[in-house]
């Protein structure tokens, strides 16, 4: 790996820890504030309603601009949130503008890596990009926990700076000061990373209209981007797979707490440390395909999505701790090996057709669109009278039968666009065709 991949896995690891992290802050922040439960449960749509909103706007941005440079105003971005919440604004509305800078941040992030590396390479980065990812996770959450804890919260709220009232009162109120500090370390990586030497696209600007016309005037590409990516033989593959695996993902945290309190009898506590169990599984399971796929080979793990679906229904089944826990590793470990390969594939053929930035925002469009989506599958399950085990069962039988016809979708395209799909499969073969 070049020295500037390290650099990046640096940043993104400090971003996405304090992005955990900070989570947790918020939650305990709204808690002492004595807001409602649902306005909690908000935090989570709150941080991804960026990434739909402004999927036209932030993949033109990144392709405009040196990758390292947007990675860092992103990271400022969510420093101005922390400050809005230290400052009186309301949680949600500062973990929103966080969540802004998550979205402008995930098209460099992952943009960069196929500027700065050949396509042989790509699986390997993805592999220990998602590996380092869901690591940060773990340890962003525990860090949070830490934090408005009372052992170190007590620490932290004794530090006095001479002359200067803070107004850090609280135990959340000193976490996201202190997780300041983290996302500064994060935009310190961002300052060190190499420019890769990819020719920038500039934004398309008329001089003779306004800020608000301009911006506007992306939408007409997005939109030619998103059917570009969904007509490439490869590309709809790669971009219905990953869609849909981070459709199910992003809901399987809920499942799973829900699960959990009706088969094991758990609290939100106990229920909580399973899906870091799931987590678990999921890095084991990228690491895996990073040493052991190729990019020409990633439409062979197609049928572990049909099985991941199925071990969903399977939960239901489950009732024992013993049996649990290397059961959510095995479906985490299906998910990590099913997503990288795609993954990489996805941006390998993004960047070939529209640059990297665009490509990771019609990615991230469509996949937050997909968890918004089965989320309120899974929702209406339960409101319609389903229990929680007939919604699970609901929910991994679309999933399975989702992945079940994109195989079928990609066979077709095999047996009628056999010599497209096999030159789209030799240039990812070979670091210099496109």
């Amino acid at each position: 790996m070049k020295r500037g991949f390290y650099t990046i896995m640096s940043a993104q690891f400090f971003s996405s820890l304090a992005d955990n992290a900070l989570f947790v802050a918020a939650v305990e922040l709204l808690r002492t504030n004595g807001a409602a439960e649902w306005q909690r449960a908000a935090l989570v749509p709150m941080f991804a309603l960026f990434y739909v909103v402004l999927a036209p706007f932030v993949g033109a941005f990144a392709d405009a601009l040196p990758k390292g440079r947007v990675m860092f105003v992103s990271n400022a971005i969510k420093i101005v949130g922390c400050l809005m919440m230290l400052f009186g604004s309301h949680p949600l509305i500062a973990y929103a503008v966080v969540g802004l800078g998550a979205a402008a941040y995930s098209p460099a992030k992952y943009g960069i890596l196929t500027e700065l590396l050949p396509a042989s390479q790509l699986v390997k980065a993805n592999g220990w990009i998602e590996g380092l990812t869901i690591a940060s996770i773990i340890l962003g959450v525990l860090l949070g926990g830490q934090l408005v804890g009372h052992h170190l919260s007590q620490m932290l709220l004794s530090i006095d700076i001479p002359l200067i009232d803070t107004g850090i009162e609280s135990p959340a109120d000193a976490a996201i000061a202190t997780l300041i500090l983290v996302y500064a370390v994060a935009a310190w990586f961002n300052l060190r990373i190499p420019h890769t030497g990819v020719e920038m696209r500039p934004l398309r600007q008329n001089p003779q209209q306004g800020v608000l016309a301009n911006a506007l005037a992306l939408l007409p590409d997005f939109w030619i981007c998103n059917g570009r990516l969904w007509r490439d033989k490869l590309g709809q593959i790669s971009l219905s797979t990953t869609t849909l695996f981070w459709g199910a993902g992003g809901n399987l945290k809920f499942i799973v707490l829900a699960w959990a309190a009706v088969a094991l009898g758990y609290s939100t506590t106990q229920a909580s440390a399973l899906t870091g169990v799931v987590a678990i599984g999921t890095a084991v399971g990228a690491v895996l395909a990073s040493m052991r796929m190729r990019l020409d080979m990633a439409t062979r793990v197609i049928p572990l999505g049909i099985a991941m679906g199925l071990l969903l229904i399977l939960m239901v089944f489950i009732d024992t701790l013993w049996l649990a826990i290397p059961f959510l590793i095995l479906l985490g470990g299906l998910g990590g090996f099913l997503v990288v390969p795609m993954n990489a594939l996805l941006q390998h053929r993004g960047h070939n057709l529209m640059g990297a930035g665009r490509s990771i925002a019609v990615q991230n469009f469509n996949e937050q669109a997909a968890i918004l989506g089965l989320g309120a599958l899974y929702s209406l399950s339960l409101k319609l009278g389903l229990s929680v085990f007939g919604a699970i069962t609901v929910f991994g039988l679309v999933v399975a039968g989702a992945m079940w016809l994109i195989r079928r979708w990609h066979l077709h395209n095999c047996a009628h666009h056999g010599e497209e799909v096999a030159h789209l499969i030799r240039i990812a073969r070979h670091d210099h065709l496109h």
